[in-house]
């Protein structure tokens, strides 16, 4: 099942007079079960394609069809009820409320989207228990280390069951070993099923991905399969 497809997206940047041209003419395809990394410099317009896919944008020109729906042409409301439902954000910044303990942390989407307290339990613990935080319920984020931390952003991406896990730059803000544990993650996510969007700018990140798309002055430069994707040793517990 494609998940993702966009067909001649361009997205153009208007300020008075000025034009900028960030993405030009895009067409690109992600199935689903997929580890695709989005790669490129900055400038390169990857954060632009990021947006556009996580429905935080919208194309100026183009066609972009998200889990079987045509996205382009959804008014704010429906955009923002296909966001939540379809797809789980983690970012370089891990965006968690301070005073609040992971398991609230990871309830916070489900809370958004009417769940009740029961439910909302239910599946934090379960998200938790797959990132290898079932021991951590408790804990405030100020009482986490960076890689655990990721980790809760990753737990509470999770919980409203999207069809994509976006990812953008998720490790830059870990040291090399974190990083690999975090990447660990991603591919045991993807081994089970989850459609995973990695943006980034680090090669040895992309590696990580079964797919390697790179993006240069807004188009598709390269979109190679990757045979021999970097592997990681052991599991997350």
């Amino acid at each position: 099942m494609t998940v993702v497809a966009l067909e001649q997206v361009r997205k153009v940047y208007r300020s008075g007079a000025i034009e900028f041209e960030a993405l030009r003419g895009v067409s690109l395809q992600i199935q689903q079960g997929e580890m695709v990394a989005l790669m490129g410099p900055s400038g390169s317009g990857k954060t632009t394609l990021m947006q556009i896919i996580g429905l935080l944008d919208r194309p100026t020109e183009g066609r972009y069809v998200l889990a079987g729906r045509d996205v382009t042409t959804l008014t704010e409301n429906e955009r923002a009820e296909m966001r939540n439902q379809e797809i789980g954000f983690v970012f370089q910044a891990f965006h968690l409320l301070p005073r609040l303990n992971v398991l609230e942390n990871v309830e916070v989407p489900l809370t958004y989207a009417g769940y009740s307290p029961k439910e909302r339990r239910e599946r934090a613990i379960e998200v938790l228990q797959k990132v290898g935080l079932g021991d951590k319920l408790r804990n405030l984020p100020s009482q986490l280390s960076g890689g655990q931390k990721q980790r809760v952003a990753i737990a509470r991406a999770l919980t409203m069951r999207p069809s994509i896990l976006l990812a953008d730059e998720p490790t830059g803000n870990l040291d090399s070993k974190t990083a690999v544990e975090v990447m660990r993650l991603f591919q045991e996510l993807n081994e089970e099923g989850t459609t995973v969007v990695i943006v980034t700018h680090e090669p040895d990140i992309a590696e990580y991905a079964g797919r390697i798309v790179r993006i240069r002055d807004g188009k598709v430069e390269s979109d190679v399969q990757n045979p021999h994707r970097r592997r990681t040793v052991g599991g997350l517990g």
